[in-house]
């Protein structure tokens, strides 16, 4: 039996993926939050592979806030780069498989159509450059690795666009969203399958890019939730321009998918 740690289960994919397990009956998981498993504390790592002597660590702690990291740069490197290399660290020693989300916002949303494994990364905001950062201590140190990039993951767990429109569907009757941002809504129950398929399969290790069919704008996007959902509201498409924030994000942002679209909805 594989014995798998998870980080982040406090978080959107580490909730996705509970939700998941039981499709999984070979694998024995052990979640941690980030009291019980802090990624930024090196000798926290080593205690916790030490006492469960994991076979495959998968890497979901994150700070995600792409807002605030431009305010909170320091903690943003702590946990998506210093967290993600003491992981590489850690995994590289015991003999592990880490398994590494990051994200679309890698790139600079300058091109206009799908980025590929090979496009040169040239984030334009503090969160993407801390992923990616994160990035490149994992292939630095780390001999068995997955690094899976997504884009605009969404689902019933956690802080994510999905939730939070069906949040302002509750007290508002019109709200404004931007339309000129380009990418991809991915299902996390998706990633999380995609992830596991990676394992079982043994995949060559490396850099994969993993995101949904549908390529929208957040306004798109915005309108097929309340569709879905029955909810009467009107939705106004803005500019980004129209829409103050501190942190910049890319005008398209659409990854190529590395392998044949078989868990893609």
């Amino acid at each position: 039996m594989k014995k798998v740690i998870v980080t982040g289960a406090n978080g959107q994919m580490g909730q996705a993926l509970q939700s998941i397990v039981s499709q999984y009956s070979n694998v024995q998981f052990e979640f941690f939050n980030s009291e019980l498993l802090d990624i930024s504390n090196y000798d926290n790592c080593v205690s916790i592979f030490e006492k469960y002597k994991p076979n495959v660590c998968l890497n979901f702690a994150a700070y995600t806030n792409v807002e605030k990291a431009e305010v909170e740069k320091e903690k943003a490197y702590l946990v998506n780069a210093e967290g993600s290399k003491n992981l590489a660290k850690v995994c590289w020693e015991f003999d592990v498989i880490l398994v590494h989300t990051s994200t679309d916002f890698v790139f600079d949303g300058e091109k206009t159509e799908p980025y590929k494994i090979n496009d040169f990364p040239n984030p334009i905001n503090v969160y993407g450059a801390s992923k990616l950062k994160g990035e490149q201590y994992i292939q630095e140190i780390a001999n068995k690795y997955y690094i899976i990039r997504t884009s605009w993951v969404y689902s019933d767990f956690g802080h994510n666009f999905k939730n939070t429109m069906l949040k302002l569907a509750q007290t508002e009757n019109e709200i404004s969203v931007v339309n000129d941002q380009i990418g991809c809504p991915t299902n996390a129950i998706d990633v999380c399958e995609f992830i596991m398929y990676l394992l079982q399969e043994n995949k060559s290790y490396g850099l994969y890019h993993f995101r949904g069919n549908k390529i929208c704008s957040w306004y798109d996007f915005a309108v097929s939730i309340f569709k879905e959902n029955n909810i009467n509201i009107k939705v106004n498409a803005i500019a980004s321009s129209e829409y103050s924030t501190k942190a910049q994000r890319p005008k398209y942002s659409v990854l190529e998918n590395s392998l044949e679209d078989i868990f893609i909805r």
